[in-house]
């Protein structure tokens, strides 16, 4: 069966899996997913090979890196598991942690992790998922915690690179340390007079960076928003357009429809998570 494009995949929700032995299940196909075994062991599957899974270990898995994990045919194994999307997380990470990410994702040998048992961030992940039917926010930071900790603190120097007096490098280094809610929230004016461009060179080598142009960004940072507050909100229709930097429910309503084929009101009642 061919899924669904507009499906809003669980993120942030900690879940509980159970395979039979010999069993096999593959993580969500967007963003990442960290996975531990909670009891029995198995194998990480990739086409690279196969490699043991013990109880307690943890994989870091990029979603498109097709790995499979299979219970031993002795017993069964169990699973805690977590899906995070970088793009849905606008307020706390930089447009440059994204553009890590992502390379990091398509990355062969960055695309998943494993990590034993007596990892601090796996004795971590053994302890707050044991109480982790107390969902809220406090439990939803501290799964984005451990999946920074799980990149061993790489993800830090990221926004710690020095701005050059060259305009595509003064650009480059303001979008690595700006979250995407806040770029949304800039005219393309006072872009251009943070980066010391003209607005010609600016809205060129916007393009050249991000593949794009900034009107467009500034769009789909305002989708993003506008779909997590959809998914995951009791939030009305106009104040969702409100929050994603919309002033008119007809025009937040004409963007969000052109853009997804649907409007604001039936992508709820298809994708609604809770």
């Amino acid at each position: 069966m061919k899924k669904n494009p507009l499906l809003y995949e669980p993120h942030l929700t900690v879940r509980e899996l159970s395979l039979l032995p010999g069993g096999e299940w593959q993580p969500d196909s967007s963003g990442w997913s960290l996975v531990q075994v909670r009891s029995g062991s198995g194998y990480c599957l990739q086409a690279q090979g196969s490699t043991e899974l013990e109880t307690g270990a943890v994989l870091l898995v990029a979603g498109h890196s097709k790995t499979i994990i299979r219970a031993s045919q002795l017993g069964k194994m169990s699973l805690h598991a977590f899906n995070v999307i970088p793009a849905r997380l606008t307020g706390l990470i930089t447009l440059g942690e994204q553009e890590f990410l992502k390379l990091a994702a398509e990355k062969k040998e960055s695309a998943i992790r494993i990590l034993p048992s007596d990892n601090p961030t796996a004795m971590n992940m053994k302890e707050l998922c044991a109480n982790h039917k107390s969902a809220g926010l406090l439990l939803r930071l501290k799964l984005i915690q451990l999946f920074v900790e799980a990149f061993g603190g790489v993800l830090e120097p990221v926004a710690a690179q020095k701005e050059t007096p060259d305009a595509k490098e003064r650009l480059r280094s303001l979008l690595q340390k700006t979250p995407p809610n806040e770029l949304a929230e800039l005219s393309f004016s006072e872009l251009a007079r943070r980066t010391n461009c003209t607005p010609r060179h600016l809205s060129r080598t916007f393009h050249e960076l991000v593949g794009t142009s900034f009107s467009n960004q500034r769009v789909e940072i305002r989708m993003a928003r506008a779909r997590e507050l959809l998914a995951t909100s009791n939030s009305k229709v106009v104040e969702v357009a409100l929050e994603s930097g919309y002033k008119s429910l007809s025009m937040f309503n004409l963007v969000f429809t052109r853009r997804f084929g649907t409007s604001p009101g039936r992508w709820r009642q298809r994708n609604n998570v809770g």
